[in-house]
């Protein structure tokens, strides 16, 4: 039961994504959205009372699944640069293009189709702390925001509306992180990384006004540094351990010196998806962004994403300079981003600079062990 819960928490939400796309009718939608969202609240819930386990679903090792993860990323990749070219941002062009440079040479040089063996769930208190915000607070927010585009599209006079890809992309994001926060496998966390990336992007030029695409743009140069860090850490660390499987990474990880280096580099994926200083101007950029998409990407689940990636390898880096670096960078953030949001009259200014602050407390837990 405990595999069929997580598969019906990433799969629901895709589906519902789909048939919003699908399906443009306005009542159809509500339905979908209510079910769905009642469904990942129940589903959520029940997960919690099962408690932690973990789990090994045939399909998830098997080289058909694979081979489609792989053409996935490069599929994302490749929207990630036509953005970039579309945009004439040549930062977001070069990383995009080094991280399927990178991508091709792990995949198809180091490990061939053999990294699935170590694909599976596991679902421990922090990941299901996860999906009880995820899901939860996820699809209240996505009820909320049914009659709120309405208004929102009303006021912008639309001739057209954008509800069908807008919400199909909300409901994208919650069945990729709730896959994030339980795969077991280096590459599958690393997919569902880039998808969050990717709808952030997405949904903060959701009004496709030159305010919301610039600051859009910017969120996606900074998240996808983010994705060359992590992407270049996991290499780093199958080169010197040989696995892609997380739990054993944290255990053979501990301790050892030179591992530091891409456990450091996790650490700066986490910094840029959960907006740390130096790189909160994303974050503060997406509240351009319709309301609903302020509060569930940018204040209540993608920000966790980082703090997330961060915890979850805190016990490989316990005790290390690398440990009390992130307990002083994320300390700073506290700190200064506070004092920030204390002298802002906007109110999502001041919403942006206390979800800083608070993410930079998390950070400098996970910092003191």
């Amino acid at each position: 039961m405990f595999e069929n819960l997580i598969s019906f928490l990433i799969v629901c939400p895709m589906a519902a994504a789909a048939a919003c796309m699908m399906l443009k009718n306005d009542t159809i939608r509500s339905v979908i959205t209510s079910f769905t969202g009642a469904g990942l609240i129940a589903g959520s819930l029940l997960l919690v009372w099962l408690g932690p386990g973990e789990a090994s679903p045939a399909l998830l090792s098997s080289p058909a699944f694979t081979t489609f993860i792989q053409a996935a990323d490069f599929m994302i990749l490749g929207v990630i640069l036509f953005f970039g070219i579309k945009f004439k941002n040549r930062i977001i062009t070069l990383l995009s293009l080094s991280q399927a440079g990178l991508l091709a040479y792990f995949e198809f040089v180091m490990i061939g189709a053999g990294h699935g063996a170590s694909a599976g769930f596991y679902a421990d208190n922090l990941s299901l702390i996860m999906i009880c915000l995820i899901c939860i607070a996820g699809s209240l927010i996505i009820v909320f925001a049914m009659p709120y585009m309405a208004r929102h599209e009303a006021h912008l006079r639309l001739t057209r509306s954008r509800q069908p890809r807008f919400f199909a992309i909300l409901f994208l994001f919650i069945g990729a992180m709730n896959a994030l926060v339980t795969v077991n496998d280096l590459m599958l966390f690393y997919f569902c990384f880039e998808i969050t990336t990717l709808c952030s992007f997405l949904l903060i030029s959701h009004d496709a006004t030159r305010e919301a695409n610039k600051n859009a743009v910017t969120a996606l140069r900074i998240n996808s540094l983010g994705g060359l860090a992590l992407l270049t850490g996991i290499i780093l660390l199958y080169a010197g351990l040989h696995t892609l499987d997380i739990q054993e990474v944290i255990k053979s990880a501990k301790g050892v010196g030179p591992l530091m280096i891409p456990l450091g580099l996790l650490c700066v994926a986490g910094f840029t998806k959960a907006a740390q200083m130096p790189f909160q101007k994303w974050l503060l950029g997406a509240m351009v962004a319709p309301t609903p998409t302020s509060v569930l990407l940018h204040s209540s689940t993608m920000v966790k994403a980082g703090v997330f990636l961060v915890i979850r390898f805190a016990p490989a880096f316990e005790n290390t300079p690398l440990s009390l670096g992130v307990a002083i960078c994320g300390a700073f953030t506290f700190l200064s981003a506070a004092a920030l949001a204390i002298g802002q009259s906007n109110g999502k200014k001041v919403l942006a600079y206390s979800t800083i602050s608070n993410l930079g407390l998390i950070m400098a837990c996970a910092g003191i062990n």
